[in-house]
């Protein structure tokens, strides 16, 4: 692993603890990307040329999740996914979710005005809240503001029992976290975070009876069947698997999506999940804290976002926190740097 690290990464990411932002792209990524922009400049680029690293970008992500490929779906956004669950609801269902998750979690559900939309001020009172007056329950897997995860087994278990549907929000989880998306009626997930890809692509995993449930409202050319007999209208043949719900990829991104999402499959998600929980409870160690789950840390020392910057530390402010994320680029010096900030007398107060 750690040769691997070297060769993609180099020395490019000391300090960069913002995965949860954004992560950093690999060397195979950038080489992929430089030669479709160079076809590109020379005026070579053909749009069917892209599909080879769309497909690919499917295959993998269908792996990292442990779904066929027929239950992924691509887009460019979270919300959009979400915004196809929340207009599938009948008017007046009840749908439970945790207040203080990411707003494309929750604004596709309240934007609709007519849904019984039940909030919880505490993530793990999400298995209590499910009845069978329940249609749906939507939830990250691992909160943006502090990295908290989400009980999603009870959260399974109860809902399959009441007969709710599910939505997992795992932005903030593929990457580093064993998932198996397959146990969800719906998984949605940006990966420009953990999985290192270029903005604009983003996938869905939906089970297989949901497929005629979920209204394709943004049904384009690409979610035919065929795509390239698609163009025109007026006869509609819609994909009869995940793929009914593609939106036209945004091309380039994709292209270094592909690599980057099978450098994921190569390191293995169980053992990045090891290394970063590793390197994220040493931390936690060193600062007096309890081990967690997650390899985000919500940093509440004030004035830590300054700090952490002049001490070359990238990171994020988010709930009026510092918010870092070690991935499994960054190594024991990372979390030096990182520690030495946090406990130095100008944020400690000593």
């Amino acid at each position: 692993m750690h040769e691997l690290i070297a060769r993609e990464f180099g020395g490019r990411v000391r300090g960069v603890l913002n995965a949860p932002s954004v992560g950093v792209p690999p060397a195979c990524a950038l080489r992929a990307l430089r030669a479709a922009t160079e076809r590109w400049a020379a005026g070579a680029a053909q749009p069917a040329d892209y599909d080879a690293d769309v497909e690919r970008t499917r295959a993998s992500f269908a792996r990292i999740c442990r779904v066929p490929t027929t239950a992924v779906s691509l887009g460019a956004q979270v919300s959009y996914f979400v915004g196809l669950v929340a207009s599938s609801l009948a008017p007046g269902a009840e749908v439970v979710a945790y207040e203080r998750d990411f707003a494309s979690v929750l604004f596709p559900f309240l934007a609709r005005g007519d849904l019984r939309v039940k909030m919880l001020d505490d993530v793990d009172a999400l298995p209590d809240a499910i009845t069978p007056r329940t249609a749906l329950v939507a939830v990250s897997a691992v909160q943006s503001a502090d990295g908290r995860t989400a009980p999603l087994q009870e959260i399974r278990r109860a809902a399959r029992a009441s007969g709710t549907m599910t939505l997992v929000d795992t932005t903030q989880a593929a990457g580093w976290l064993p998932l198996d998306a397959g146990g969800f009626d719906v998984t949605v997930c940006a990966a420009y975070k953990w999985l290192l890809c270029p903005r604009g692509v983003a996938a869905m995993t939906i089970a297989p009876e949901r497929i005629d449930w979920l209204r394709p409202l943004a049904a384009g050319w690409y979610a035919g069947e065929n795509p390239w007999t698609s163009v025109y209208g007026p006869r509609m043949e819609l994909a009869s698997d995940a793929r009914r719900f593609d939106v036209s990829p945004a091309w380039m991104s994709f292209t270094g999506a592909a690599p980057a999402l099978e450098l994921i499959e190569r390191l293995g998600v169980e053992r990045i999940h090891a290394r970063v929980l590793a390197l994220a409870n040493g931390v936690r160690d060193r600062l007096g804290q309890a081990p967690d789950a997650s390899p985000i840390l919500s940093l509440p020392a004030p004035g830590a976002a300054e700090r952490l910057a002049a001490a070359g530390i990238s990171c994020a402010v988010r709930a009026g926190r510092a918010r870092v994320g070690l991935h499994f680029y960054n190594d024991e010096e990372d979390s030096d740097r990182l520690v030495s900030a946090v406990l130095a007398p100008s944020l400690s107060g000593q």
